[in-house]
Formats: structure tokens, sequence, C-alpha cells
């Protein structure tokens, strides 16, 4: 007896977005998601210019991505301008949606137009602007007491920025002063390599010539971080309200400011290792710090 044919047309096609995406959709939260096409829209242009000069745009947004970090950025009570998705990456959206606040805008943008405007090498399809909290010189150096201030001088390395913010909060750093020659606190790779700390450690832009007059008349005694000559470590005073100066890559501190500074500091390491990364030394005194606290 002959099997009955099945009519194709009887059975009910599923969406194509559905279809392709592989998962049913969340209509409560996918209506949420405005759609944009257009690379001239105004406020991918913003999210675009921001990171790629690792600004702040011109209303006070900083450009983040991926799906840890914006995760990170709810964690930490930041207030979101807009959250951006890419077509494909609307499981995210059903995840992230019902973190964040129902006045913020939701995009969602094409795959191609998304990796146009997002840097990342691995682009996770989700990006944001958010506004970090802002800090003055003063608020920065009011924290002394409660941990060392690192001052940062001419580190141009993003991953080595991102890693001394996180130590900066795992060890209890009282703020971070970004002085001239380093790479921007904005900068993806340094919004990344923080792991998120970049949102809750007080940080500000200064120029060191005229930061140091402030530290001294607080009374905060100034330390430089050395490759070869300096107090080892391990006898350096570190309990009170201390600066660490931590140089750029290769150059170190620059001259002009270790004349000005009241120790020098040495990690002693293997001879036949020149010296460490910013990060890691960075990471060293921090540490030292905090058991001296």
């Amino acid at each position: 007896m002959a099997k009955p044919r099945m009519m194709l047309n009887s059975l009910p096609m599923p969406s194509r977005r559905a279809h392709s995406a592989g998962y049913p959709r969340d209509e409560s939260q996918q209506s949420r998601l405005r759609r944009v096409e257009s690379p001239q829209n105004a406020i991918v242009k913003e999210l675009r210019a921001a990171f790629a000069h690792a600004e702040l745009t011109s209303l006070g947004d900083c450009a983040i991505e991926g799906m840890r970090i914006v995760e990170e950025a709810v964690r930490s009570g930041l207030k979101f301008r807009a959250v951006f998705f890419n077509e494909s990456g609307r499981a995210r959206a059903e995840r992230l949606l019902p973190q964040i606040g129902a006045h913020v805008e939701t995009i969602e943008l094409p795959d191609a137009l998304f990796a146009s405007v997002v840097p990342s090498e691995a682009p996770q399809g989700v990006a944001a602007l958010v506004k970090l909290k802002p800090w003055t010189l003063d608020a920065v150096l009011d924290r002394a007491q409660f941990g060392p201030i690192v001052v940062v001088a001419g580190v141009q390395d993003p991953g080595n920025l991102g890693t001394i913010l996180r130590s900066a909060e795992a060890f209890g750093a009282g703020g971070v002063l970004l002085g001239e020659g380093t790479v921007s606190l904005y900068n993806s790779k340094v919004v990344r390599g923080s792991a998120g700390s970049v949102f809750r450690v007080a940080a500000v832009k200064v120029k060191l010539v005229d930061a140091l007059p402030d530290l001294k008349k607080r009374s905060i005694r100034l330390l430089a971080t050395s490759s070869h000559k300096g107090v080892p470590l391990s006898e350096a005073g570190l309990s009170g309200p201390v600066a660490v100066f931590v140089g750029g890559e290769g150059a170190g501190v620059p001259r002009d400011l270790l004349a000005k500074v009241d120790e020098v500091i040495a990690i002693p390491h293997a001879p036949q290792v020149e010296s460490l990364n910013a990060g890691v030394a960075a990471s060293i005194v921090l540490y030292e710090a905090a058991r001296a606290r």
C-alpha cells in the first residue's frame, strides 16, 4: 500500500529570522530592539568615533564591547545611554535586556555594520555607550588615606594599563593618575584588560608637573619603580600615604620625575631578565603595599 504523500504547502513555515537564529524569539524582549541599517545613523557614528579615537563622546559616554564587560558595567551600576547588538546576537540580547533599564535605547545592527563599528578582533555582538563616574585630582588624592595612588607615566600598552587598573582594585589602591603619553583610559583594550575595574577605580588624567605640588602638599611620599637600582622593595616604606610612579615600557619613569621623588624602589629579579613590564611591576608593588597595611 502506497504511503500518503505529505503536502509541504500545508505545513506552517517558520519565520526566516527564527530559523536562521536556530531558536524561538522572545517577543517581549525582542520588541525593544530598534533596527538600524544605516552607517550614517547619528548614534552609530558616535559609537564608531568613540571606539576609533578611544575618547568619550560629546555627551561624555564611553564605548565598551563584549558580553562580560557590558555585564560588569551593569553590575557596577553605570548609566547606559544605548546598547547595540548584532543581528546574530539575539541570544545575548535576551540575556542582557532584562538587566538593562527600560529607558535605555537598544539597537540591532546588521552583522557587517556592527563589525565595521566595533574594533574587537573577536567581537561578541554586544556593545554599549555608558557613562563612567567622573573624578577630579583632588577627589583621587583624598583617597590616599585608603591606599597608594598609582601614577602612570607614559605607559602606552593598553594591556599593561588594564592590568594596573585591575590590580589597583584588587589590592585596594586609592586611585590612579594618568600622566602624559599614557594610553587612553577609554581604549577598548584597556577596558577589556581591566576586566571591569575601570568602572570602579578612581582614575583621572593629569599633567604630572601640575599634580606634583598637590601630592607634596598633602604629605604623600613619592616613590618610583626602577628595573635595576634603588631600595629593595622589601625595605621600602609603603605603609603611609604614598604615590607610586610607574614608567612606560622600556624607558621607565622619566628622569625629570625621578629627580623629584622621595625614593626609588627596585623589585629584585633574576639578572638575565632585563626588566618587568609595567603591569607586573605595579601589581607587585601594590601587593606589597597591601601587605604592609
